[in-house]
């Protein structure tokens, strides 16, 4: 079987041995039944000794027999849907294929995987064909045994239906399911066959924590946002992986998990005072150090792309020597050497110490007295923090007046508009329209002063690149003349920077 990734939608139900088979033919939009084929397959289910996977209702499972055998992983996408990832057998039925670990090492966290659950099952499949004959669902009869490994043996068997759609749509799982319930037949409370396997071994469903129950708290608006987050980090995690050492880089999830990163870090320092400050600092440097180690890779990858398109502006005859090519052969080194660092980070026992840290934070958050109180009056004021601490760095910017220490100045006030940001993104549950406008206004500032720091850190490249191929005895006359044109556009962005905040809003007003 080769690689597959593809969604699985289907339902499943409880049936006894005595249950009698439905009539399909009667079924909406089916207009043949085909023959029963009967198929044995058999199943090892792979999981940690705490089944965390099974905590987070994903399965991985290696099986022979059927028209699908191989290792599987199926990833939750709704209550219907789940995507399942197919890969070959392989020769070792322990060794389970590194592209499917890549997927879930965000929930192993170092921790190793065994087998857990092992099933027998006799399955015999029908198709549903529709007017064109095509196959809109399959209908499984299964009789499955299933035999837990862990923390000692137990033994179960039973019988269940799924229908699993093919190239029908809703309304043909819609239409068993009604044609299901005339007869008292009824969904299945288990999610899985894994599921119903573990029984009691099954981890239970987190518990909600108390800080989500009143709304109106500074505590509700800060972990509500926190959650948000740190989801989307767990989420980005193995996309960032994809392809492994070596690969290309997965631009789009590098950018998001930085992004996720950046506004875990700012809502820890803008709200440091609602938790306890220990951890919160202790968070904010691990967060600091995940988001270098992983952004590099993707800084890099911006400087090249920005040089390139600075050379393919000029005109040829103003390109002496090999300039594109030493840009992209430094620059790729470069790019290689962060990105296999980064995943070197992914793996490490730091960076799962940090997930549950971030984990620990939201279940049982160390939350001051201030956090325990409105919202409506404690957001804005810590905010007002925020826009007094970046106009301290306006102020200071304008006081520094050699070339590299103005260009850090003005670093730091993007690194300040950015952090009031995100603070005011944040405080979009408490007035929505002043955070808006604010966040909008900081992210302004943020995005042309980006544009100054891309322009020193080209400039710096250059310098760097221009020695290299002066000691090679190339002509550097091209990279002169780039840090020439990278001179003005970052005078360009300070002059619109400078406009920009003279339109700066004071603060966070009221809706």
């Amino acid at each position: 079987m080769a690689s597959r990734d593809a969604l699985e939608i289907e339902r499943k139900y409880d049936v006894t041995e005595a249950t009698p088979l439905p009539d399909l033919h009667t079924l909406s939009g089916v207009r043949r039944v085909d023959q029963p084929v009967e198929h044995a397959l058999e199943a090892v289910y792979f999981d940690t000794d705490d089944l965390a996977l099974a905590a987070n209702h994903i399965t991985l499972r290696r099986r022979t027999g059927g028209d699908d055998a191989g290792w599987h992983l199926k990833l939750p996408q709704s209550s219907d849907t789940r995507r399942e990832l197919h890969e070959p057998l392989g020769v070792d039925r322990h060794r389970v294929p590194e592209v499917l670990l890549r997927r879930v090492r965000v929930h192993l966290r170092g921790r190793a995987l065994a087998p857990v659950v092992r099933l027998s099952t006799r399955r015999i499949v029908r198709g549903l064909r529709g007017d064109g004959d095509q196959v809109l669902a399959v209908f499984c009869d299964d009789h499955v045994t299933a035999e837990r490994l862990v923390p000692t043996t137990a033994a179960e068997s039973w019988r269940e239906w799924e229908v699993e759609l093919v190239d029908g749509g809703a309304t043909v799982l819609d239409a068993a399911e009604s044609l299901f319930a005339a007869a008292g037949i009824r969904r299945s409370p288990s999610a899985s066959k894994l599921a119903r396997s573990l029984g009691d071994r099954l981890p239970p469903q987190r518990a909600v924590p108390q800080w989500t129950t009143n709304r109106k708290t500074a505590a509700h608006v800060l972990l509500s946002y926190l959650d948000e987050h740190v989801h989307a980090l767990v989420a980005q995690d193995p996309l960032v992986r994809e392809g492994g050492p070596g690969a290309v880089d997965q631009t789009d999830a590098v950018h998001d998990v930085r992004i996720a990163i950046r506004r875990l870090r700012s809502a820890l320092a803008t709200y440091r005072l609602l938790l306890d400050p220990d951890v919160a600092a202790r968070l904010r440097a691990e967060l600091q150090w995940l988001g270098a180690a992983l952004g590099t890779s993707r800084d890099i990858q911006v400087i090249n792309a920005r040089l390139d398109t600075l050379v393919g502006d000029e005109a040829p005859a103003l390109v002496l020597g090999p300039v594109r090519g030493r840009i992209d052969a430094q620059l790729g080194g470069d790019f290689a050497t962060a990105r296999n660092g980064g995943l070197e980070a992914l793996d490490s026992t730091r960076y799962f110490d940090l997930l549950d840290a971030l984990d620990g934070l939201l279940a049982s958050p160390p939350l001051t007295d201030l956090a325990g109180r409105s919202a409506e009056r404690v957001i804005p004021r810590l905010i007002e923090r925020e826009s007094r601490r970046l106009r301290r760095a306006v102020r200071a910017e304008h006081t520094v007046k050699d070339a590299r220490g103005h260009a850090l100045a003005l670093h730091d006030v993007r690194k300040a508009a950015k952090r009031l940001r995100y603070a005011a993104e944040l405080a979009r549950p408490v007035r929505r329209r002043a955070a808006d406008r604010l966040a909008a206004a900081a992210e302004n500032l943020q995005t042309i002063l980006g544009e100054h720091q891309d322009s020193v850190v080209a400039r710096d490249t250059l310098l760097r690149l221009s020695t290299q191929a002066y000691l090679q005895g190339e002509n550097g006359f091209s990279y002169g003349r780039l840090h020439a044109i990278e001179e003005q556009r970052a005078a360009a962005a300070e002059a619109q920077f400078h406009k920009a905040w003279k339109r700066f809003p004071k603060g966070l007003a009221k809706d």
